[in-house]
């Protein structure tokens, strides 16, 4: 085996850097988006072209397996069973467009401006998946590789990986490792590598308000028949106070209250808030007047509307009472909390708070529990001694305020930790029209993740 020199690394991402990138424009080019199920071919586009970059990889082997929903592709190179286990997660699915009048250039059609890929899946998880296939790539070929490898690439992580669960128990002897490897976090900043020891759970449902059988004319039945819309809004208006803090009976019973100790590191992270104000253009924050903005980000449970509809909202104006209104509401939820007992409190609550001119449907659509990485684990040193290389300062452990549902799946079925080490920013707008990731954070990410190996092979002989 060649011996590890980050040289050896630079020089293959230098000679090889453009085909990187041609690459993963082909990946980002299918538009496998797991929401919307006219896009299920092109799923099984992206299992291939996954399956394919494995195989070039140097994979010795590489499958597209079938589930119940969208596939999953994985590959494996075992060079030793006496060596320790390293299996990379990422997914191939993008979340939907909208609203394209939004976007600057086509979603689908990848461009580099101001030194960053502009396009949907550049960042999520796209972009920083495949700087694992080309790692494993660069070394399979400079004979750098010091341990086994197996990679899992799903295609329903942004519909909550309904499925992986069931495929993983099915599978769980070809996926024993010793630690799951993920790149779907961000650093803090670009200037200040950090590295995500915490994500947060979630419950995700759906609030439908029937009132009248029909939409009515507004002036006719006006003030007689309650309007679904107004109900909804009242019953949103009803789910949290002016401070923030959620109002459903039970919903904070089972959340782990972190140290003093814990909280004042945490707060250690750099963050200046004028810059997090500025940067998406609000006056002033909002939340838990009792806890930091960083820690409202990171170990405080939340509940927001994802989306509100109903009635007409074409131009011009429609005068009527509409039938039905809707709307989507998301909890982010901290350790110790279980997503199926906070979707039926919020469900109970809010059948409770309708009055009985309406019906309400609740439907729950999906959730995860909320996830911990210890920083005393010798994967998550690793990572710290790689990202220290690579940047020129010690990463900070940081708890994100995202959730990765299937992350705590894992480790309940696979008995497998994850680390999360990410390389994308805030700014990447990740889920919104012009996700962009930079080209500086997907080489460095290429970088990085050798050096990982190198470490963790080292920490586990």
């Amino acid at each position: 085996m060649e011996t590890f020199d980050r040289n050896l690394i630079r020089n293959y991402i230098e000679k090889n850097k453009d085909r990187f990138g041609n690459e993963l424009f082909g990946l980002i080019r299918i538009p496998s988006i797991s929401p919307l199920p006219e896009y299920k071919q092109d799923m099984y586009k992206a299992a291939e072209y996954w399956k394919n970059i494995l195989l070039e990889a140097g994979a010795d082997r590489a499958e597209v397996y079938e589930t119940d929903g969208n596939p999953v592709t994985y590959g494996e190179k075992i060079i030793d069973p006496s060596l320790p286990t390293v299996l990379v997660y990422g997914h191939m699915d993008v979340m939907p467009v909208d609203p394209i009048d939004l976007w600057e250039t086509d979603p689908f059609e990848p461009v580099i401006k101001d030194g960053k890929i502009y396009a949907r899946g550049a960042d999520d998880d796209k972009g920083q998946s495949f700087m694992h296939a080309k790692a494993f790539e660069l070394m399979n070929k400079t004979g750098t590789l010091p341990c086994n490898v197996k990679f899992m690439i799903e295609g329903e992580e942004e519909i909550g990986s309904p499925n992986l669960g069931k495929w993983c128990e099915v599978h769980k002897d070809m996926l024993k490792a010793d630690i799951i490897l993920v790149s779907d976090t961000s650093l803090i900043a670009s200037d200040q590598p950090s590295i995500t020891t915490g994500l947060r759970g979630l419950s995700y449902i759906e609030v439908e308000v029937t009132g009248p059988n029909r939409d009515l004319h507004s002036g006719l039945y006006g003030g007689a028949v309650d309007n679904p819309a107004n109900v909804l809004a009242t019953i949103i208006s009803k789910l949290k106070d002016e401070n923030g803090k959620i109002l459903i009976p039970g919903f904070y019973d089972d959340v782990l209250e972190v140290s003093e100790e814990e909280r004042k590191e945490l707060n250690k992270a750099p963050f200046d808030i004028e810059k997090f104000k500025s940067d998406i253009g609000i006056k002033e924050v909002g939340g838990e007047k009792e806890f930091t903005v960083i820690e409202r980000l990171g170990i405080r449970p939340t509940l927001d509307v994802n989306g509100i509809w109903g009635g007409y909202t074409g131009e011009g104006a429609k005068t009527i009472i509409p039938s039905k209104a809707s709307a989507k509401i998301s909890m982010r939820l901290v350790p110790d909390q279980d997503h199926h007992k906070i979707s039926k409190l919020v469900a109970d609550y809010i059948k409770q708070i309708a009055p009985d001119t309406v019906s309400v449907d609740v439907k729950i659509l999906h959730g995860g529990y909320a996830y911990v990485c210890p920083i005393t684990l010798p994967a998550y040193q690793a990572a710290k001694k790689a990202m220290t290389d690579t940047f020129g300062k010690e990463p900070v452990p940081y708890r994100s305020g995202g959730s990765i549902p299937i992350i705590s799946t894992f480790e309940k079925i696979l008995g497998i930790k994850s680390i999360l080490m990410g390389f994308g920013l805030d700014t990447d707008a990740i889920h919104s029209p012009n996700e962009n990731y930079p080209l500086e954070n997907f080489y460095k990410g290429i970088e990085t993740i050798p050096l990982f190996y190198k470490y963790f092979a080292k920490l586990n002989k």
